[in-house]
């Protein structure tokens, strides 16, 4: 399923339309901003605007530099003053988000658990539980078994979200685990979009083969799914915190991408 138009939205530095998007809908918190009552569903479920599961490629052609880079630039996007506005600016005012780092099909280990984000303080109690924990590399790159996971992990929470994303970056092509395919069509019965944030990788694994296929493409064509999925391409660390930057932000706003290229 490709997804052309959304491809470009997000590696254009948009940062000012996208703010400017959530302004003139009227979603901006006001100075006096307060947390809004917490609300649940009738089988006890916690209300949240967005629940998001941050999936992240730890296989071997990523090394831990890399690996505690991605980390790196997952805290300080969480913690930009923007992504918190988005936050506090839904019906809800918080989300849940989860930190998955993935490789091999059973590889599947999560770093930092569900944890409900409505405040600055809150963000950064997620971003410590991330930078104290060790990193362990995995092997193959299993995508379909990465996919999976997460939406199971969204089936099995204690949250009711009105959206629900699985964030998924990654430096090269699925080589290992159960069908991506079926894992893709499994999120769409759930309801769940796949979005990706394809990593152009100069840091690989000096002993094992090397990426030689247009990643964004893969990920635009093979990966993505869901109504609004769209990639965010990335060539470094400081280009990978920016285009995570903006990604959360529409993720969490709920924005459609391909409109932030005519607010831009």
């Amino acid at each position: 399923m490709k997804r052309t138009a959304a491809t470009f939205a997000l590696v254009l530095g948009l940062s000012a339309g996208v703010t400017g998007a959530i302004s003139a809908g009227g979603r901006t918190p006001q100075p006096d901003w307060y947390p809004a009552p917490v609300e649940y569903t009738e089988d006890g479920r916690e209300k949240v605007d967005l629940e998001l599961v941050l999936a992240v490629d730890v296989s071997s052609s990523i090394d831990e530099t890399e690996a505690r880079r991605q980390r790196e630039g997952h805290v300080a996007a969480l913690a930009d003053p923007e992504v918190i506005s988005a936050i506090q600016s839904g019906g809800y005012g918080r989300i849940a988000i989860l930190y998955l780092e993935w490789a091999d099909a059973d590889f599947q280990r999560v770093v930092a658990p569900w944890t409900v984000i409505g405040t600055e303080e809150d963000a950064q109690a997620f971003a410590a539980s991330l930078a104290t924990s060790p990193f362990i590399s995995g092997r193959r790159t299993a995508i379909g078994a990465a996919i999976d996971n997460s939406v199971s992990l969204i089936e099995g929470n204690a949250y009711a979200g009105q959206r629900l994303v699985v964030d998924l970056s990654g430096d090269g092509p699925q080589n290992a685990g159960p069908s991506l395919s079926a894992a893709r069509r499994r999120a769409d019965a759930a309801e769940v979009t796949v979005n990706g944030l394809p990593i152009d990788n100069s840091r690989q694994h000096p002993f094992r083969p090397s990426v030689t296929i247009n990643v964004s493409a893969y990920f635009e064509n093979e990966v993505i799914t869901g109504p609004g999925a769209f990639i965010s391409p990335t060539n470094g660390h400081e280009d990978f915190v920016d285009a995570l930057r903006r990604k959360l932000i529409i993720e969490i706003a709920g924005l459609n991408p391909s409109d932030m290229t005519r607010n831009g």
